[in-house]
This record gives structure tokens, C-alpha cells and sequence, in this order.
């Protein structure tokens, strides 16, 4: 008699058991039937499926198998999202880096400055290049001088100065105008991170006023 008790008892405990582990799906059929199954249900593939506690409770929805054409546009989908919040990310990055570098307009208008005095000096020293250039092609021309009525005489030396010296002249007009050029990308640069930096330095001190009003409620 104890003996079939406890076997009953052993019995029932390893039902619960099983039940308790037993993994219940369920779903409704392309024809309005509802199927339930130990395993995933191959006739619901396509069709949402819910897997049940052994109390009966929605343990976790089974999202449909999807098509080719769905899965591709599935992961185009998430690739987009992954990337967008990539940029977002990377512009949040940038943005707190523009504003560690320039904490308030003096800072910003300061290395502006200075970008634009080392353009300036750059300038200076090519146009006094030229210059001097022109001073060397003065005395060029006063040797050519001797040969005015035939050039052709005049030394294979003396003509290549003359070359040398023209090269070299186009070559620093060409560095000033390149330098031109790159003051106003300088200042083109500065004015675009202008327009972004007031809009940070106006949330970055609001910030601090509506924590203050909020110590004072």
C-alpha cells in the first residue's frame, strides 16, 4: 500500500514537472482553426504563434517566418535605422567636441584669428618674394640691355634667368591666389560652426537656469 502511494506520488511530481516544461504553441490557421502543439506550428509558419506558460500565460509571441522579399527589406529597414543612429550619434560626438574646443564666441572668434594671421603671413612673405623677384629681373634687364638690337646674341645664361625668373613669379601669384582661396574656406568654416555653436551655447546655459528654477520650486 506504501508502495503504490509513493509511486502515485513520484508519479504526479514528475507530471508536474513535465508540465511545467512542457512548451505549449498555439495559433490560428489560414482557415480560422485554431491549432495548439508541444512544438512550433509548420502550418502557422507564416502566421504569428504564442508560446504558453503551463499556466496558460503568453510566454513569448513567435513572430512569422519571413519571405525573401520581406527579409531583405527587413534588414534594408534595420541597416537604415543602424545607421541613422550612427550619424546621430556621431553628431551628438562632434557636437560636444565643438563645444569643449569652443566654450564661448571669444574662443571661436580668437582661433578664427589666428587661422586667418598665418594665411596673412603666408601672403606676405610670397608678395615680398615677388619683390625681390622683380628687384633680380631689374638687373636681368639692364645686362639685356646690351643685347637690345639682337636678342639672339644674348648669353644661354642671361635667357634662362629671364625663364627662372618668370616661372618663379607665376609661382608665388599662383600661391597668393591660392591663399586667398583658402582664407575664405577658413572663414567659410568658421561662419558654419558659428550658426551650429550659437545654438549650443544657448541650450548648454539653459540648462543651468532651469536647474536653478528648480531649486527655487
Amino acid at each position: 500500500m506504501k508502495t503504490s502511494i509513493k509511486i502515485t506520488i513520484t508519479a504526479g511530481l514528475w507530471l508536474a514537472s513535465a508540465l511545467a516544461w512542457a512548451q505549449i504553441y498555439t495559433c490560428v490557421d489560414a482557415g480560422g482553426k485554431k491549432i495548439t502543439s508541444d512544438r512550433s506550428i509548420p502550418e502557422c509558419a507564416e502566421r504569428e504563434q504564442k508560446e504558453l506558460n503551463s499556466s496558460g500565460t503568453v510566454k513569448r509571441t513567435v513572430k512569422p517566418v519571413m519571405t525573401a522579399e520581406e527579409q531583405r527589406l527587413f534588414d534594408n529597414k534595420q541597416r537604415a535605422e543602424n545607421e541613422e543612429r550612427s550619424r546621430i550619434a556621431e553628431e551628438k560626438r562632434k557636437d560636444r567636441a565643438l563645444l569643449t574646443r569652443y566654450p564661448n564666441r571669444a574662443s571661436h572668434d580668437q582661433e578664427r584669428t589666428e587661422a586667418l594671421t598665418q594665411v596673412d603671413d603666408v601672403i606676405r612673405a610670397a608678395t615680398k618674394r615677388i619683390g625681390e623677384l622683380g628687384t633680380q629681373r631689374k638687373e636681368v634687364d639692364a645686362q639685356l640691355e646690351f643685347y637690345k638690337k639682337d636678342p639672339s646674341k644674348a648669353p644661354p645664361s642671361l635667357r634662362r634667368q629671364v625663364d627662372d625668373n618668370n616661372n618663379s613669379v607665376a609661382v608665388q601669384k599662383r600661391f597668393v591666389i591660392d591663399q586667398e582661396g583658402e582664407k575664405k574656406r577658413i572663414n567659410a568654416r568658421f561662419d558654419d560652426e558659428l550658426v551650429k555653436l550659437k545654438t549650443l551655447w544657448q541650450l548648454t546655459a539653459a540648462v543651468p537656469s532651469k536647474a536653478a528654477a528648480s531649486a527655487k520650486q
